[in-house]
């Protein structure tokens, strides 16, 4: 792996969504493949907070990515639960990952404002809620994706 080799889990929050129907989660991967970073997993969870931020622990602590994405759960709905379960699985915020996805959505459509998406840091993995569906989730990723290996290195101890 090269140094700016980036590793990553996916995990879709979902109650009525498989894979097969997860579409966002599905064009995740091939982005990532884009940048010639790897998906180490990916995964769907209920849209429930126990659950998706055990699915959050084990990719970290267990498949050892370097980022974990998150997919759905992060509106306005009461299932809506991924942004609490990232800071029941998380120690640190990364807000300005959350501020640049709604700003840069916010340019496209004025719903942007109504995400509740979180970015935060456990050890040195970086935890990013995207939204459920294929078009606001590669809306939001284009808003952050030059940012992540920079992310990446300065959590590995690579400086500023």
């Amino acid at each position: 792996m090269s140094e700016n080799s980036i590793t990553f889990a996916i995990i879709t929050c979902s109650d009525t969504r498989g894979m097969k129907e997860d579409t966002a989660g599905a064009a995740l991967e091939a982005l990532i493949a884009e940048n010639g970073w790897e998906c180490k997993s990916h995964v769907v969870v209920p849209d429930e907070r126990p659950f998706i931020a055990s699915a959050i622990v084990r990719a970290c602590d267990e498949a050892d990515v370097d980022v974990v994405l998150t997919c759905g759960g992060s509106g306005l709905s009461l299932r809506d639960v991924a942004p609490e379960a990232t800071m029941d699985a998380c120690e640190r915020n990364v807000p300005g990952i959350a501020e640049a996805m709604r700003a840069h959505s916010l340019t496209i459509t004025p719903y942007a404002m109504l995400s509740r998406a979180v970015c935060m840091q456990r050890g040195r993995h970086l935890v990013i809620n995207l939204p459920g569906s294929e078009k606001a989730a590669r809306e939001n990723w284009d808003g952050v994706v030059a940012a992540l290996p920079h992310a990446v290195k300065m959590m590995a101890g690579g400086g500023h």
